[in-house]
């Protein structure tokens, strides 16, 4: 729910909406990127071993995480054997300057006998999750505010045409002698559309009153970059 009347997350965010790999060769060591969706650190950490699984026979699976953003981000990060800061925290500020949550990384590496040095590993792995990031699906996800109404057959008619213009989810009509139905409304057009329907009932929906929840909805999907 909200804190003082705001909302319990960001308004608007972007998550992976599969799992995205790249593979490339550098001075004969072979760099594999996967890249996929974590809810929450045990998830992230599943798709590590999943990885590490596909890949039991690999020098280093290095990996990333970045489950929510801000100052106070839930994030981690692991060289997996390499030298201390050239394959997790690259990868993790490649993950960060994406802008997405709920996401994670690993980097696996087939040593081929040539050291790449400092430069050269945070160069291959960042690269990695890179290349991954621009093969990825990406869903937008946008906070909504639920609200449980009821109106007049004749409104009803009318919302199924304007309500979707804001963006608004018309869910669960139940159908007596007036229609009973869940709106899912975008939270930047929750005062606009509570404006619209108290205008069209003379004040009879007060939307605030009839809010039930909050939740995020799927709005569209693109490319990662």
């Amino acid at each position: 729910m909200t804190k003082e009347g705001g909302p319990v997350g960001p308004e608007r965010y972007r998550v992976p909406a599969g799992v995205a790999r790249s593979e490339s060769v550098i001075k004969n060591s072979t760099f594999i990127g996967t890249i996929g969706r974590a809810e929450d650190v045990a998830a992230a950490e599943a798709f590590v071993e999943r990885v590490r699984a596909e890949f039991p026979d690999a020098s280093h699976n290095a990996w990333a995480y970045r489950i929510t953003g801000g100052p106070q981000g839930l994030i981690g990060s692991s060289d997996d054997g390499e030298p201390g800061g050239t394959a997790g925290r690259p990868m993790l500020a490649v993950l960060e300057g994406s802008g997405l949550l709920e996401i994670v990384a690993v980097g696996t590496r087939y040593f081929g006998g040539t050291k790449l040095g400092t430069g050269g590993l945070v160069r291959a792995y960042s690269g990695a999750v890179r290349e991954a990031l621009a093969e990825l699906a990406v869903e937008v996800r946008v906070l909504h505010r639920l609200a449980r109404i009821t109106v007049d057959y004749g409104l009803y008619g009318n919302l199924q045409y304007l309500l979707p213009r804001d963006g608004v989810i018309m869910e669960d009509p139940a159908f007596a002698e007036r229609v009973s139905m869940l709106l899912a409304v975008p939270y930047d057009r929750w005062d606009a559309v509570a404006r619209r329907l108290s205008e069209l009932t003379n004040g009879d929906i007060d939307l605030e009153r009839c809010r039930v929840g909050e939740r995020y909805d799927v709005v569209s999907l693109e490319r990662a970059s």
